[in-house]
């Protein structure tokens, strides 16, 4: 079981990488449930990856965490403001929408990718680059309670285990697999909160 694995992780992983991954572990399991202390957790485990992230010369991924830190104060706010954060309801956003957002995304990140290629000794530069710019689209949609966000977790999240692995973050690398088997739950129990929302407005 991936849960065993990561138990064991623990224990031999330094503590800021441990605490950090137990509050991102924390993090999906309240967004699934459209909890908003989900919030919390995103803030503190990010602030830590930003440290771990330099460390391991994954600039970009650095400054996505920080980015992860802003988003998870407006995401906190904008639950917030909608009441019981359970009435901030899920929406779909169109086909178009998702094309504008992915072309922006290739080509933010094959200026990104390039320039650090060419000016830096990054780690997977343009993979880096790529999973972040997603990242970013996709972390917004979490905050706004879009839908299709899970299905960008599920491309960045599969990748992310590579890189991680890869870069001596192997309890990381091990989270984001536990990310990629629990998303088609967060997919479910969204579609069904769409569903029910869908039948109260007609």
């Amino acid at each position: 079981m991936i849960v065993d694995v990561l138990l064991a992780q623990l224990q031999e992983t330094p503590l800021l990488e441990a605490a950090s991954v137990l509050l991102a572990a924390a993090y999906l399991l309240l967004v699934i449930r459209q909890n908003i202390f989900c919030w919390y957790c995103a803030a503190a485990s990010s602030a830590i990856y930003v440290w771990l992230f330099i460390d391991a010369r994954l600039y970009m991924e650095s400054l996505l965490y920080v980015f992860y830190v802003a988003m998870a104060i407006y995401g906190w706010l904008l639950w917030r403001t909608s009441g019981a954060n359970q009435n901030h309801p899920v929406v779909k956003w169109s086909r178009e929408t998702h094309a504008y957002a992915i072309a922006a995304v290739i080509a933010a990140g094959s200026i990104s990718g390039w320039l650090l290629s060419n000016y830096s000794e990054a780690a997977y530069p343009f993979i880096d680059s790529f999973t972040t710019f997603t990242a970013i689209w996709a972390t917004y949609l979490v905050a706004r309670k879009v839908l299709e966000n899970w299905w960008y977790w599920l491309a960045i999240d599969s990748v992310s285990v590579f890189i991680y692995w890869s870069r001596g973050l192997e309890l990381t690398a091990l989270l984001f697999l536990l990310y990629v088997v629990l998303i088609p739950f967060g997919i479910l129990k969204w579609m069904r909160s769409y569903g029910e929302q869908s039948e109260v407005d007609s």
